[in-house]
């Protein structure tokens, strides 16, 4: 009862205070429109324009109680499908591990439209139209994926790539692969399939550029850059090698090479045998030089004692190396093919005869006899080729000989006549 009182109150002085505002402060609304106005009070105005903003107000909120349930309809159907589509997903990539390829390619694009990840459904079933020898469809949902999902680039290239790696299309896969190269310099993918591909074609020109590349980004070991280096350089060596022309590209590549590789003996002996090829034995010698001062090898010293440069310069040479390894046997029959070059025959039958002693050995027999033949010494010289053929046959593979099926088939005829 005391609240009511005191609102009819309240009433009463906000009424009183407005009447004296209305009769305090006079004034009008005329609103014109061509020929037609209307004319109102001030105040009276004033209550139209709020009442209109209260019926407006409530207008709005009517009608975004009424929109709102319907966008969250949409909402709530859009979350609904893409999780039925991350289930059709997840099904397809367990249909792809398990090698049902026509199953996992249907379901797989089936859930890419309403999918969150489209590029996953796309190159998925891109791998399973490839398994099945579809390699149109292959193609076609690489193009998708393309459309769906912006700035996959790389990874639909890396997945062509590697699609047409095992389609045994390397030249396709390196275009592909050089452009995206190009594109992102170092990519580690791309340098792990451009190593691969360089290899299926032996593009050792290649591979050789790519490997510090492979190695600065901790992609190959070193025991395998080493062995792929060397591979490299030595088909490089031995295809240039083939025209004694291309002298120029084969020293460009011993150039190149890096430094741990020009102390392979293998390596040496065939920049040793382009450059001999090419007459420029002068180089020959002094890498051999170079190379059995710092590397002392049996391969090497035998090169070294066929080169025809300066007999008597290499021949001291070989006779100062004598002195450190007076008992090896390579040494020796170097030192005598060095003298056969001087014209100090008994010194070369000293040598030879020093390393027969030392290592018996077929080449330095087969000397022997061509020194004794030529000094009229027929009997020695039958001896050592003798001795040659022998050592050469005991190289041979062992295999059946007519002598041992003759011997085989009197041995049968005798057990028969023994059984009769």
């Amino acid at each position: 009862m005391r609240k009511l009182i005191l609102l009819l109150v309240a009433g009463l002085a906000v009424g009183a205070l407005f009447g004296h505002l209305m009769m305090s402060v006079p004034g009008y609304w005329l609103i014109r429109v061509g020929e037609t106005s209307v004319q109102t009070s001030f105040w009276f105005g004033l209550i139209l324009l709020l009442a209109a903003f209260i019926v407006v107000h409530f207008a709005l909120r009517l009608l975004t109680g009424i929109i709102r349930p319907v966008g969250r309809f949409r909402t709530w159907n859009s979350r609904a499908r893409n999780r039925r589509a991350m289930k059709r997903t997840v099904r397809g990539l367990v249909a792809l591990t398990e090698g049902r390829w026509k199953k996992a390619e249907k379901t797989l694009v089936h859930a890419a439209n309403d999918s969150s990840t489209p590029l996953v459904n796309y190159l998925s079933a891109a791998l399973a139209a490839h398994y099945q020898g579809n390699h149109t469809k292959s193609q076609e949902h690489l193009n998708q994926a393309q459309l769906t999902t912006e700035g996959a680039g790389t990874a639909i290239g890396l997945m062509q790539a590697q699609l047409m790696i095992d389609r045994q299309q390397p030249e396709e896969a390196l275009a592909i692969l050089n452009r995206l190269d190009r594109k992102l310099s170092d990519h580690p993918q791309v340098l792990k399939l451009l190593k691969q591909v360089h290899l299926s074609v032996n593009d050792w020109e290649g591979l050789r550029w790519l490997l510090p590349r492979l190695a600065a980004q901790k992609l190959i070991a070193q025991q395998e850059r080493e062995q792929l280096e060397f591979k490299a350089y030595r088909e490089l060596i031995l295809f240039e090698a083939k025209n004694p022309g291309n002298i120029e590209r084969v020293r460009g590549l011993w150039a190149d090479m890096p430094e741990y590789l020009r102390g392979n003996t293998e390596l040496i002996v065939l920049y040793t045998d382009a450059l001999v090829q090419s007459n420029e034995e002068s180089i020959a010698e002094r890498l051999l030089n170079h190379s059995l001062d710092h590397h002392w090898d049996a391969r090497l010293v035998k090169r070294y004692g066929l080169l025809n440069v300066h007999a008597a310069r290499q021949l001291a040479k070989a006779e100062k190396w004598l002195q450190e390894r007076p008992n090896d046997p390579e040494l020796l029959l170097t030192c005598g093919r060095l003298s056969l070059r001087t014209g100090k025959w008994e010194k070369a039958l000293e040598y030879f005869e020093a390393s027969q002693r030392q290592r018996p050995n077929g080449e330095v027999c087969a000397e022997l006899a061509r020194l004794y033949a030529s000094l009229g010494e027929h009997n020695k010289s039958q001896l050592y080729y003798r001795h040659s053929v022998e050592m050469l046959a005991q190289s041979l593979p062992s295999l059946p000989q007519p002598s041992d099926a003759s011997d085989s088939q009197k041995s049968d005829t005798k057990a028969t006549k023994k059984r009769a």
